[in-house]
């Protein structure tokens, strides 16, 4: 039986068998996915790696909870733990340093990597990100509060994209699937139950904090993004000094799917 593409690496560490795609050769960047129900780091990435994979090595882990790492019985998932894993995946891989791109929960990853350990970073990317403390959207509620169904799927994937073409009942059901494997609703849902404000305040840095980061970052979002809002990543360019921010218009929360070929090229600029 052909190898789905979700499976990459087992990298084993301490705490985990993390699964991880490590594709290309060439700087070492690591993507980090969102936090949607059924998520993998090929679901997220999987348009993005054909285009960069010539030109980056693309280390992109399924963190805790998600995807096809362990999952363990007595997991405790935050913004410590995730970031652990994130540090002995790289020592476990002989990697030094890398940039990092976040999306979302991944960009708050991303900034606990730049603020913690600062010397395993290089540049950072935070895309339609979270790390700084906001009051919680209803479209984020919906998507940490998401009981499977096609229908409930069909629901987030309208809130997630801008353009409704890529949003269609395969999809739906292909996401729903993933969402309902054994073991990834029980993870999910023990991730962030309600009163749900307390995950975005758990996920999120003070200012000082991210003032004090020295790496330059890249701050991408979806003008019309219905999970974070664009203020997050206007909040972030005015707090990292050495910062841009690029605002797309008619894009949702899903700047990677939505404007893959654009996304690509402001890494590549960036990246240098």
């Amino acid at each position: 039986m052909e190898k789905s593409p979700e499976i990459g690496r087992e990298i084993i560490t301490q705490s985990h068998k993390s699964n991880v795609l490590d594709f290309g050769a060439g700087k070492n960047v690591v993507f980090i996915h969102g936090s949607g129900p059924g998520v993998s780091a090929w679901a997220n990435w999987r348009l993005v790696i054909p285009e960069l994979k010539d030109e980056y090595r693309i280390i992109a882990p399924d963190m805790a909870g998600f995807g096809f790492t362990e999952r363990k019985i007595d997991e405790v998932y935050n913004r410590d733990n995730w970031t652990n894993q994130l540090v002995e995946i790289m020592d476990e891989m002989g990697v030094e340093k890398a940039h990092f791109v976040g999306n979302s929960f991944g960009g708050a990853m991303a900034l606990a990597m730049a603020i913690e350990h600062p010397e395993r970073v290089e540049k950072i990317v935070l895309m339609g990100s979270v790390g700084v403390s906001f009051p919680i959207s209803k479209g984020l509620d919906d998507v940490w509060g998401y009981e499977p169904s096609i229908e409930n799927m069909r629901k987030l994937l309208d809130i997630f994209a801008y353009d409704r073409g890529l949003v269609n009942d395969e999809l739906a059901r292909l996401r729903y699937e993933a969402s309902s494997r054994p073991g990834f609703q029980e993870s999910f849902s023990s991730m962030f139950p309600a009163p749900r404000q307390r995950w975005v305040d758990a996920l999120a840095f003070d200012d000082m904090q991210i003032k004090k980061l020295m790496h330059e970052a890249l701050i991408i979002h979806g003008r019309d993004d219905l999970v974070i809002p664009l203020e997050n990543s206007i909040r972030l360019n005015q707090l990292i000094d050495k910062s841009q921010l690029h605002v797309f218009g008619r894009c949702g929360h899903w700047t990677q799917i939505e404007k893959t070929k654009e996304f690509c090229e402001l890494l590549r600029d960036f990246f240098g």
